[in-house]
């Protein structure tokens, strides 16, 4: 039987790899259709078309593996290392505000980054014992 505290932990885990992968997921359109916004953010970085259509694969394949509880940790990996990539890309390439969205997609990126962190640690901690 799990603590109150594995409890507790286990659900804050579910609930940041649901909002990770709906994150993911939702971007996925933006991303698979050519939206001008996500076109144009990829050109500034001179990785359109590959590098959108890439991101948005490993995107898809974070977001499954988040919401699979033995495979978590996996996905956590990949969303913390995809998400760096995307806050230095903001700070560097693109900017926090892209077509005047107040710097939600930073946002989303800190957020998930976070996320994808607190999974990590959580998931590491309640590992069975070898």
């Amino acid at each position: 039987m799990l603590s109150l505290s594995e409890q507790l932990k286990h659900r804050i885990s579910t609930v940041l790899s649901i909002l990770s992968s709906i994150i993911f997921l939702q971007t996925l359109f933006f991303k698979f259709t050519g939206a001008d916004e996500s076109v144009e953010i990829f050109s500034t970085m001179g990785m359109e078309p590959w590098g959108r259509i890439w991101t948005g694969t490993f995107e898809f394949l974070i977001a499954v593996l988040l919401l699979i509880p033995p495979l978590r940790f996996i996905g956590a990996i990949g969303g913390f290392f995809l998400m760096v990539g995307a806050v230095f890309s903001h700070l560097l390439f693109i900017g926090i505000v892209v077509h005047n969205d107040g710097g939600l997609l930073f946002g989303l990126a800190l957020f998930t980054l976070a996320s994808c962190t607190i999974i990590l640690s959580i998931e590491w901690d309640s590992r069975p014992a070898p």
